[in-house]
């Protein structure tokens, strides 16, 4: 069996460039549908966030325009179902990624405010990258990958192919003009190359080597159900 160490924001607000906090934290079902496919297939899962401090979901992930009513009904009774798991993460300082076969990252804009500068995580994306260990990474959560280097020029993920969540993406919900910075130009700075899908909204997964990357929620189960392919 399997086991999954899923590294999650713990910020509930992302602070745009006008210095105004917008309230976030992490994507519902980018949560959800990896989580059940993963222990579908029997694996385990540990989530853990910076300081064990609970994790905070987007409102915006359980409204209208986040999915059809019935998906996100059941994305709503996965999160109360799953709410001991979410209400005891461990602490990301504690924990031994080393320990894990797959490390996975959650989005939603909140890894934009924490786990983009957090050295902890920084560090491990590092060694599991170089160290040919198995990582994925959803949506926004590619914006961890800032704080595995002093900076762009020396990124370990330079030279992989990867995708994140779209300029466009981030145009259409209306964020994009306050962002103080987008993910699709951070990583293309940093030097991955970047990928997206045909259209806006599509699910978009790509794999290069041990990394493992989706765009957009949409890709969220497609995402985890390749990593099953290829690990299970």
């Amino acid at each position: 069996m399997a086991n999954v160490l899923m590294i999650m924001s713990a910020a509930d607000h992302w602070t745009l460039k006008d210095g105004s906090e917008h309230p976030t934290g992490f994507w519902a079902e980018e949560f959800v549908a990896p989580y059940e496919v993963f222990t579908d297939a029997g694996w385990s899962v540990t989530v853990a966030t910076p300081g064990g401090r609970a994790p905070t979901v987007d409102q915006a992930s359980l409204g209208e325009g986040a999915g059809d009513p019935e998906t996100l009904d059941k994305v709503k009774a996965s999160l109360d179902r799953l709410a001991p798991v979410l209400n005891s993460p461990a602490d990301l300082a504690s924990v031994d990624h080393n320990e894990f076969d797959v490390v996975f990252y959650p989005g939603g804009h909140g890894p934009l405010q924490d786990l983009a500068v957090d050295k902890t995580s920084g560090a491990i994306l590092a060694e599991r990258v170089t160290g040919e260990k198995p990582l994925a990474m959803l949506c926004h959560a590619p914006a961890a990958v800032l704080a595995a280097s002093e900076d762009a020029s020396t990124s370990p993920f330079a030279g992989y192919k990867m995708t994140g969540f779209s300029n466009v993406e981030e145009e259409q919900v209306g964020l994009a003009e306050g962002a103080p910075w987008l993910l699709e130009d951070k990583l293309v700075e940093l030097g991955a190359d970047y990928s997206s899908a045909a259209e806006p909204w599509g699910s978009h997964v790509v794999v290069d080597r041990n990394l493992y990357t989706g765009q957009n929620p949409q890709s969220s189960e497609e995402l985890a159900k390749r990593i099953v392919s290829d690990l299970g």
